[in-house]
C-alpha cells in the first residue's frame, strides 16, 4: 500500500497540534503529528503500544511521571496504559506508530 503525504488532509487535535493517518492496518497505525512551539499533546493513556520518532524540532516528553527533552532523531516508547504528554518547545514533527491501530483516530 502506498500514501503519499500530499494528498493526506491534516485533522486538528490540540490547539497547534494537526495529524495526518499514514498508512494503517488492523494491527499497526504510523501518523504524523505537527506542532506549533509552545502547543501541547495534552496528558493521556491508552492500550495501545506507541513508538514515537522526532522527524523535525525539539520536544519534553512526560512518560509515566519522567520527563526528558528529545530532539530530532530521537525516540520513545509509551507502553500500554502509561500515561504520557508532549510540550513542543521548538516547531516540529513527530512520527506515532501505533499497535494495534487507533480506530478512534479514524472518526
Amino acid at each position: 500500500m502506498f500514501r503519499f503525504n500530499k494528498d493526506v488532509i491534516p485533522t486538528d487535535c490540540e490547539p497547534g497540534v494537526t495529524r495526518k493517518i499514514l498508512c494503517y492496518s488492523d494491527d499497526l497505525m504510523m501518523c504524523e503529528i505537527s506542532f506549533k512551539k509552545g502547543s501541547k499533546g495534552n496528558f493521556h493513556k491508552h492500550e495501545h503500544l506507541q513508538i514515537t520518532y522526532i522527524a523535525e524540532g525539539s520536544f519534553e516528553f512526560t512518560i509515566g511521571g519522567e520527563t526528558k527533552i528529545v530532539n530530532k532523531g530521537d525516540s520513545v516508547y509509551m507502553p500500554s496504559n502509561v500515561e504520557h504528554g508532549v510540550t513542543c518547545l521548538e516547531e516540529g514533527k513527530l512520527v506515532d506508530v501505533f499497535n494495534p491501530m487507533r480506530q478512534d483516530f479514524l472518526k
